[in-house]
């Protein structure tokens, strides 16, 4: 069993920065791949990010590419999403994932799923 509590979601201006983090419970995080997702309004759940269970792989959507970096702390059992130069468009529900295979997958479901930040970037 694995526990996901997102935190640092909150409202920025366009262009600032803010950055996400999941915490995760349980011994077995370094069995999980993670992946940063992302709901807005009337549209439907992306990938944003995911990060291989070692850290030495991780995967971008275009739209985020070159501004947001994931990463894993395993002695934080912690995973966070660095954003910078957000823009109007990043605004969401961001929700963190683990899933129990060396590289995320998302075509497949996630294992676990955190309850959710809330992202607001205003113009």
């Amino acid at each position: 069993q694995v526990r996901l509590v997102e935190s640092g979601g909150g409202l920025v201006q366009a262009g600032g920065s803010l950055r996400l983090s999941c915490a995760a419970s349980g011994s077995t995080f370094s069995s999980y791949a993670m992946g940063w997702f992302r709901q807005a309004p009337g549209k439907e759940r992306e990938v944003v990010a995911t990060i291989s269970r070692s850290g030495g792989t991780t995967y971008y959507a275009n739209s985020v590419k070159g501004r947001f970096t994931i990463s894993r702390d395993t002695a934080k059992i912690t995973v966070y999403l660095q954003m910078n130069s957000l823009n109007p468009e990043d605004t969401a529900v961001y929700s963190c994932a683990a899933q129990r295979r060396y590289l995320y997958d998302a075509t497949f479901g996630a294992d676990y799923w955190g309850q959710g930040t809330q992202v607001t970037v205003s113009s």
